[in-house]
């Protein structure tokens, strides 16, 4: 490989590292430095994540600079590479791949992929019965070697599995080059590399019977003998074992003369094993994952390993074997498969060296040549497939260390992974193309019931299929139950068995099939069993959480855990798919899952410890929206709830923080609403639905705003709190006002002024005159207004209360425009104004902003007014209050389309209309069917 024009470069890793440019060895500097260019080397062109290269620099605990440390090493590395390569810049070298880093090399470049382009011709030759090549090859491979791999970096290069594995190979090619030296009668050719490689894997013996015959050819019978000796002494202290058949015929082939070649014709041909299961015969579905996978394997040096992962149930396995049929003719060495028993509730999971053992024999290994070192099966695996094309099915992985040493060390093999748990880890070490399988769709549903069912009884009650796929949930699992029990009662209607479904709603009675280790309780509970215990118990609490998805600080306040430890359990049922992420940061259970919690719930935990659960889950959202609602407050200097008795571990830097909460938790926080009523919390109830006012206000959700006060006032009318009742009634007055119901409205504010009366709360009873005074105002009630806030002018000024000092002048400033008296409405305005940026209230400004713009409208002054419109618009976004911004950009959008100015008119109606849920506004829905009208025009 070239590093500049005119410059070579060399790498070895087959001994102590080395780079030579130019002819020149290179100084690769200190200790930290060294072991991370080993490890790129060692893995030989394949990523090497950021995490394995700490955990390899740091023994103990990696200190908080550890990532930056390494990235330092990396930079210096390639500057050394590439002398004058500037700052941050990658080079040639040293890639960046994901979260790791792998190094650009080739066989003419780096020692290791020269030792293995040899070994693979070694085999080739030994297969085509040419040993004399075949040693030839070998020979050249093993003069490679200088020591052992990353020597002078003990005890990494000694211990690390990545070193280890390289051994393994020096080892496998050596007992290949004794084999191919025996058959030739040439033992005596490999004696030196023998020697060495025995004295590294001293209980290998596979290496030592090949090290007896090679002293024996060399006449060296004695030294033979007492190797035999000190070898079987070895096995009976270290592992309690007598010598295996190989060692043992080596011995008395040694004894009676027998050294010469046992076998002298063509080598066997290599097995070619056919291990898939056979394909399902109703697969159908998953066309674009299964074109995507075609894709990745199409594309030059694309992935060589698959990974597909999903929730129980999904359909991973019918997936990944329908894939290995139909990638199998592409591979022509053979298939190998295993289920490795990662989520079984029958049998622990399969050890990799249990896996590499089945794996060996199937390519031809016996079984008393098998190393029992894993790192040395790995090796001997890794040289098996060299120069070989086979497809490998790794079936139901628990994690990616299950399958480490599974993974084939060179192209030219296809793996297919599935596992329940995401293995992340694999798309950084060995570059696997991920398969997430989530649900199928409606249509792909009803297609799998089609085969099993028939299409007569499918087309006769769709209705019914429709409803059965319903209570599968669309999970393939229980569609392929509910499927078999009706294929196997074909005059049962499909309405019948939709209605037995039906019966048991939240159950997961109907679906258990003949076979209890596969219906659903079976299947799911193997997840459930591979839960750390407190995973466990947040899995279980899931059900009593009322929303239809849930957050980290959710689940910790759910689970009376601290945030950090909250996210580390959601992060573990996760990573187990049994709850997934469907938007950033919230996270959705399956109805078929939920179900199986609730089982597990109910025989796991006391009536108390669940009772115990819901109250924490609502005590967490009511400190929380206490903390939200604060940062809301508009003229109200203090919030009119409490934060109760329960704690919450988020703060909001602002407004908008808080109005992306109130969005995100917006149906937990309603279904908590009506649940505290129900279940007699009558404060909770209504402080709840008041503390979501002002976000139900500022995002135009009125019809929630409306819905949600009904409730929390009846629930302050059964419990009796007349300061509820006082509070609920003047929210409701807001919603009908923005609902244009303005006579409820009045009727509400009424009830409230006399509860606030009877309670002497006179501050409220203010602002509740104010509310008032804007009501008339939209009544058409002017002068009322004027005087009316008039007189409420003198009391807030005398408290000192400039945002309802403000509030009230820019309602007596709207009226005033209307009443034609457009001098005194733009003095109140610039009095609100000025009193709003006194003391940052944006919408206080928003708002002085919106009425000068009426003015200078009815002025016949429009390009005055859209100005101030678009200052409105920009100061009421500034306050994430996008309801009334949405209504700016609409009267800005009209005064442009009476301008003439259509397409920005159209611009400005659609940033209005995309800031409001239309079916909860008039001005939405006007803007949805004039846009509709404007852009159907041809």
């Amino acid at each position: 490989m070239r590093a500049e024009a005119g410059e070579t470069i060399g790498f070895s890793v087959l001994g102590s590292i080395r780079v030579v440019r130019a002819g020149a060895e290179l100084h690769l500097g200190a200790r930290q430095q060294r072991l991370v260019l080993a490890l790129l080397l060692a893995r030989a062109g394949s990523p090497v994540s950021l995490a394995e290269l700490v955990d390899l620099l740091w023994d103990e605990e990696a200190p908080a600079s550890a990532a930056n440390v390494v990235h330092r090493h990396v930079g210096v590395l390639r500057r050394l590479l590439e002398p004058g390569l500037p700052t941050r810049s990658a080079g040639r070298h040293i890639l960046r791949e994901l979260s790791g880093y792998r190094l650009r090399a080739d066989e003419e470049s780096l020692d290791l992929l020269k030792f293995r382009s040899l070994s693979r011709l070694a085999g080739r030759s030994l297969q085509d019965g040419d040993p004399e090549s075949a040693l030839r090859h070998s020979l050249d491979g093993l003069r490679l070697w200088r020591g052992r791999c990353a020597a002078g970096l003990e005890p990494a290069s000694r211990l690390h599995p990545a070193f280890l594995a390289v051994e393994a190979e020096r080892a496998q090619a050596v007992r290949e080059a004794a084999d191919a030296a025996e058959r030739c009668g040439r033992l005596s050719a490999v004696l030196a590399p023998l020697r060495q490689a025995a004295e590294q894997h001293p209980l290998d013996e596979s290496l030592q019977s090949r090290l007896l015959l090679a002293l024996a050819a060399d006449g060296r019978q004695a030294e033979a003998v007492e190797v035999y000796r000190v070898v079987r002494r070895r096995l009976a202290d270290d592992l309690g074992i007598d010598p295996g058949e190989e060692l043992r015929e080596a011995y008395d082939r040694l004894l009676h003369q027998r050294t010469q070649p046992a076998r002298t014709g063509l080598p066997s041909p290599l097995p070619r094993p056919a291990q898939l299961p056979p394909d399902l015969p109703f697969f159908s579905g998953r066309d674009d994952l299964i074109a995507e996978a075609r894709a990745a394997v199409a594309r030059p040096g694309g992935p060589t390993v698959l990974a597909i992962d999903g929730m129980p149930g999904i359909g991973k396995t019918a997936l990944a074997v329908h894939l290995a049929h139909e990638f199998a003719a592409g591979y022509p060495d053979g298939q190998l498969y295993v289920d490795l028993r990662g989520y079984d509730g029958r049998e622990p999971a399969m050890s990799p060296a249990e896996a590499l053992r089945g794996f060996l024999g199937s390519l031809g290994v016996p079984q008393e040549g098998i190393p029992a070192e894993l790192h040395a099966q790995a090796g001997m695996y890794r040289s098996s497939l060299a120069g070989r094309r086979l497809l490998i099915v790794l079936d139901n992985c628990r994690d990616a260390e299950q399958i480490r040493h599974l993974l084939p060390g060179s192209p030219g093999c296809l793996v297919i992974v599935t596992s329940r748990s995401r293995l992340s880890t694999l798309l950084t070490t060995a570059g696997a193309h991920p398969l997430p399988v989530g649900l199928p769709s409606v249509n792909e549903a009803r297609a799998a019931l089609l085969r099993p069912l028939g299409a007569g009884r499918v087309a006769a009650d769709p209705a019914a299929i429709d409803a059965i796929i319903a209570s599968c949930g669309r999970l393939p699992l229980a569609l392929a139950v509910v499927a078999a029990r009706a294929a196997s009662l074909p005059r049962t209607p499909p309405a019948q068995i939709a209605a037995e479904l039906a019966q048991a709603p939240g159950s997961l009675d109907g679906f258990d099939g003949d076979d209890p280790q596969t219906g659903l309780r079976a299947v799911f509970s193997w997840s459930y069993q591979a839960l750390s215990a407190p995973a466990a118990r947040l899995f279980r609490l899931l059900p009593i959480h009322p929303g239809p998805d849930i957050s980290i600080a959710g689940a910790a306040g759910l689970a009376g855990v601290p945030l950090r430890s909250g996210r580390a359990l959601i992060g573990e049922l996760n990573r187990a798919h049994l709850i997934s992420e469907d938007l950033p940061g919230r996270y959705r259970t399956h109805d078929l899952l939920l179900a199986y919690a609730t089982e597990l719930g109910e025989e796991n935990d006391s009536p108390a410890e669940r009772a115990a659960a819901e109250l924490r889950c609502l005590q967490f959202y009511r400190a929380t929206c206490y903390q939200a609602h604060r940062q809301l407050l508009a003229s109200e200097y203090h919030p009119m709830i409490e934060p109760g008795p329960g704690e919450t571990p988020l703060r909001f830097a602002g407004h908008g923080d808080a109005i992306r909460w109130f969005t995100a938790e917006r149906q937990v926080l309603i279904a908590l609403v009506g649940q505290a009523a129900r279940q007699g919390r009558h404060t909770e109830a209504w402080q709840l639905a008041l503390g979501m006012q002002h976000f139900f206000d500022r995002s135009g959700r009125w019809a929630d705003w409306t819905t949600t006060g009904e409730v929390a006032l009846e629930a302050a009318r059964a419990g009796g709190d007349l300061v509820g009742q006082a509070r609920m009634h003047r929210s409701l007055a807001g919603a009908a006002y923005f609902r244009c119901e303005h006579e409820t409205a009045v009727g509400h504010l009424d009830q409230a002024l006399e509860l606030l009366a009877r309670l002497g709360l006179h501050g409220e009873m203010t602002r509740a005159g104010i509310n008032r005074a804007m009501i008339l105002g939209a009544q058409g009630r002017h002068e009322e207004v004027v005087r009316a806030l008039s007189a409420e002018l003198g009391p807030a000024r005398a408290v000192g209360d400039d945002k309802l000092l403000a509030d009230a002048l820019v309602i007596m400033a709207a009226s005033n425009a209307e009443l034609g008296r457009e001098e005194e409405a733009v003095r109140c305005a610039e009095q609100a104004m000025a009193l709003s940026r006194g003391v940052q209230y944006r919408l206080g400004i928003a708002e002085a902003w919106e009425v000068l713009g009426q003015v200078h409208s009815a002025r016949r002054e429009p390009g005055k007014a859209v100005d101030c419109w678009r200052e409105a618009a920009v100061a009421y976004q500034e306050a994430s209050a996008s309801a009334p911004a949405a209504e700016v950009l609409a009267l800005l959008g009209d005064a442009l389309a009476a301008a003439g100015d259509h397409d920005a008119a159209v611009r400005a109606w659609q940033e209005a209309l995309a800031l409001i849920p239309y079916a909860q506004t008039r001005t939405g829905r006007r803007l949805a069917g004039l846009l509709a009208a404007v852009t159907s025009r041809p």
